[in-house]
């Protein structure tokens, strides 16, 4: 898709992501990065005798961090700034978030990913508001939904941001 064919697309779906496992070595990798190692996420013996899932989960924010690696997949690398490409995205925050169920070890989970709108705040920067909905394989409810704020910087938009933060657009 490209990014003119991306604009075209306010109100529709602009992509759904690959399927992507969560495992036990990716969830005990995010609690040790983040210094949050609790037993409900780490500890499978643990919660095959305490929690109420039987197994271990993913940390909340772990899959609110996947939100990046599943837009790549669901746009093919439309929003991935990349050398020799000017163009690069992002991340601008969240109007509404909600963890809807939780994502245990070994399931797999996807992106459906709808452009709600897209505004041009500066020439080169393009805000979009997207609503994110994380599915997981088999479930009856989402991982997650969200709406979620990305800008676009174009080349001429990075010159922009250069001069807001006192460098000039040749550095």
């Amino acid at each position: 898709m490209t990014l003119a064919e991306f604009m075209a697309s306010k109100g529709k779906t602009i992509g759904v992501s690959d399927w992507l496992t969560i495992t036990q070595d990716d969830i005990d990798v995010f609690g040790g990065v983040t210094k949050d190692m609790e037993p409900m996420h780490n500890d499978p013996a643990w919660c095959k005798k305490h929690s109420p899932f039987g197994t271990t989960i993913a940390y909340g924010f772990q899959t609110i961090a996947m939100l990046t690696a599943l837009m790549h997949s669901a746009t093919a690398e439309l929003f991935s700034g990349s050398e020799g490409n000017e163009n690069f995205p992002l991340n601008y925050g969240f109007n509404k978030l909600r963890l809807i169920s939780p994502v245990k070890v070994n399931d797999r989970i996807r992106a459906n990913i709808d452009l709600i709108d897209v505004l041009e705040k500066k020439s080169g920067e393009l805000l979009m508001t997207l609503n994110v909905n994380v599915e997981i394989e088999g479930g009856q409810r989402p991982a997650l939904n969200t709406e979620w704020l990305v800008y676009w910087i174009s080349d001429e938009g990075r010159n922009n941001v250069k001069r807001s933060l006192g460098r000039s657009a040749a550095e």
